[in-house]
């Protein structure tokens, strides 16, 4: 996203996902081909050394001897001209090559007063929609019994994946009509209703089951776990996925990297939970997906805190990011005056006291008709 213009940097992401997609897909025919993994690492590793470096990163960073190298092999494999193409930039390079680089750590964000917390939330987030995730997997497949719902891993596997890949056209259309905010937040209420609906509804129809003369059986119960289910993988998988777009495009390209990876690490808590639960054999399940659900209506608050990132570029700096300010959820109504403004509507007033001078020095030496005094 860092190579893309405000407004293609979604569609790439969403190509890049349906590519994930597809390798998930392929993936139990690529092991039930290739038995051999470190052939697989190697074809991984040969495909990453494909991609260059972030000159948007080199920019920021000031490292512009890297810049300077990066450029020119871009005019080289581009076969640009260096003396009409790029006219000025290497020679602007070359005379800030003896500055040092300034690498920013991420512990900088702890000094701030907005960026840490849309990089704390968005962390929330994360955790909380790949951690419930597994709740919703497990209720599909029966956690109880230890049985999948169609008693075959294929068929399983295709399943999740067909949830996911669902998840991923869904997210195309709403997210380009609400935003990225709008969006997440209507994905975080369907997983918390999918979420409280299968923890007390299902209850309630368990004890009504039971009695002999309600009429309801186990499988009324069933029906509406799978539904229940697969609307919470469905909307879970699109939070998980939007909280790291998310962060990748109102973290500052500085620490880009270390808020990124703040955000994986807190979706890679959220998936450690599903073996933890496997070596307890199940135990605490239902407290386990109680505490998921009420992360989710503590997240639904949250994310109206967070900015609205959609067709803003991205910050270069730390200050840049600070910037980045909550606007309201809905835009305003004509005529309707805003409580706040937003930085972008803050006006540079410096030059106020200078003008007033100088039309105070005008009418002194005015008189009323006009005319200069003598």
């Amino acid at each position: 996203i860092e190579l893309c213009p405000p407004g293609h940097r979604f569609m790439v992401t969403m190509v890049a996902s349906f590519i994930e997609m597809a390798g998930q897909f392929l993936m139990p025919g690529l092991a039930a081909l290739c038995r051999d993994w470190q052939m697989l690492t190697i074809g991984l590793v040969i495909w990453i050394l494909i991609f260059p470096e972030s000159l948007r990163w080199l920019m920021a960073t000031q490292q512009f001897e890297a810049s300077k190298e990066l450029i020119l092999q871009f005019t080289h494999k581009n076969r640009m001209n260096t003396e009409s193409d790029i006219k000025g930039v290497v020679p602007e390079l070359e005379k800030e090559i003896a500055r040092r680089p300034k690498k920013v750590c991420i512990v900088k964000v702890v000094g701030t007063r907005n960026l840490w917390k849309n990089i704390v939330v968005l962390c929330v987030n994360s955790l909380t929609g790949y951690g419930i995730h597994h709740c919703f997997a497990k209720s599909m497949m029966g956690h109880e019994a230890k049985m999948a719902i169609t008693h075959n891993f294929y068929a399983d596997y295709y399943t999740m994946a067909g949830i996911a890949l669902a998840s991923c056209l869904a997210m195309c259309p709403v997210v380009g009509f609400l935003g990225r905010r709008g969006g997440l937040l209507l994905f975080m209420i369907l997983t918390a209703l999918a979420s409280l609906l299968q923890l007390g509804l299902l209850n309630l129809i368990g004890k009504y089951s039971q009695l002999p003369d309600s009429g309801m059986s186990d499988s009324v119960k069933d029906k509406f776990s799978t539904a229940f289910s697969i609307v919470g993988m469905f909307s879970s998988h699109a939070v998980g996925s939007l909280s790291v777009f998310f962060c990748a495009e109102i973290t500052p390209t500085v620490i880009r990297g270390g808020g990124l990876g703040l955000v994986l690490a807190s979706a890679g808590f959220g998936r450690l939970t599903a073996p933890i639960m496997e070596l307890h054999n199940q135990k605490g399940y239902f407290l386990h997906h109680v505490i998921f659900a009420c992360c989710t209506l503590i997240c639904i608050i949250c994310i109206l805190l967070l900015p609205e990132s959609k067709n803003q570029n991205l910050p270069e700096n730390i200050p840049d990011g600070e910037h980045y300010t909550r606007q309201p959820l809905l835009p305003h109504k004509k005529g309707e005056q805003p409580l706040l403004l937003t930085n972008s509507e803050l006006k540079d007033y410096s030059g106020l006291h200078d003008s007033a001078a100088v039309s105070d020095g005008i009418s002194e030496n005015t008189t009323a008709n006009g005319m200069k005094s003598m």
